[in-house]
């Protein structure tokens, strides 16, 4: 059973938050309790620093000191929070990692992963990976849907690099070929000369609500898995792209509701 006072109390900064000065009055009419009670508490709450009296404008509101109850919350991205569920599902399904990655300047980062959930990982932990956007599939699928001036921009950003996986960047033609070819298909996958050559990984983008890229979506298996990569490819890439647009709408509806 909980302590009902400290129920009321969240209740009031909850009202609180969402408005710049609010009056007993409203509070009542808000949260339904006795201007009494409302009293005592917000009195309370004075004292303990979490909220001020403003005789001139006659209300209440929150403090700064209001801001230290979420110092120690670390909510994920919200595409990240929309994928969790489809990424899980997959790995569900076909036993293999499955992994959401966002940009970070010249790469992406896997933020979410279920290697922890997959008995047959080709890798113990990705969470926290950064992978080039060229030769990798997750980083490819980003930057092959970016917008027309993202991908300019990110371009000249790899070829600044001497990083050996972003050497397409300095040969527009070859790097065109290939990212018209990734937009065709839909998805991306790692390139063939990168290690670990034993594994690969099919990605796909996830997209907001404006059509822009948000993130990317990938799927890793053992080569050895299969005959050709393209059995894979039929095998596992319709499933992500259809959970990369599930995602998108789930995103549109968090989005909506924060």
């Amino acid at each position: 059973m909980g302590v009902r006072a400290v129920e009321r109390a969240l209740t009031i900064l909850q009202e609180l938050n969402l408005q710049p000065y609010t009056s007993i009055a409203r509070l009542h009419a808000r949260t339904g309790l006795p201007k009494p009670t409302l009293v005592r508490l917000l009195q309370t709450l004075e004292e303990a620093g979490f909220v001020e009296n403003d005789k001139r404008l006659g209300g209440y509101q929150v403090s700064a000191l209001v801001g230290s109850l979420s110092s120690g919350f670390h909510k994920e991205p919200m595409v990240v929070e929309a994928g969790r569920a489809w990424a899980i599902a997959l790995t569900r399904k076909h036993q293999w990692p499955t992994s959401i990655s966002l940009l970070d300047r010249d790469a992406v980062v896997v933020r979410f992963s279920t290697v922890p959930d997959s008995a047959i990982s080709p890798f113990h932990a990705t969470v926290n990976m950064r992978l080039p956007l060229i030769t990798r599939g997750m980083g490819l699928a980003y930057l092959a849907f970016t917008s027309e001036e993202e991908f300019k921009i990110i371009v000249d950003m790899l070829r600044a690099t001497n990083d050996p996986e972003n050497a397409m960047a300095h040969h527009p033609k070859e790097l065109m070929r290939l990212v018209n070819h990734v937009r065709n298909v839909g998805y991306a996958t790692r390139a063939a000369h990168v290690e670990p050559k034993n594994s690969n990984t099919i990605a796909v983008p996830i997209f907001g609500g404006d059509g822009r890229v948000k993130a990317s979506l990938g799927l890793t298996y053992f080569t050895s898995a299969f005959q050709t990569r393209e059995e894979a490819y039929e095998r596992y890439a319709p499933e992500l792209k259809t959970a990369s647009r599930e995602i998108t709408e789930d995103l549109a509806r968090l989005t909506k509701a924060s």
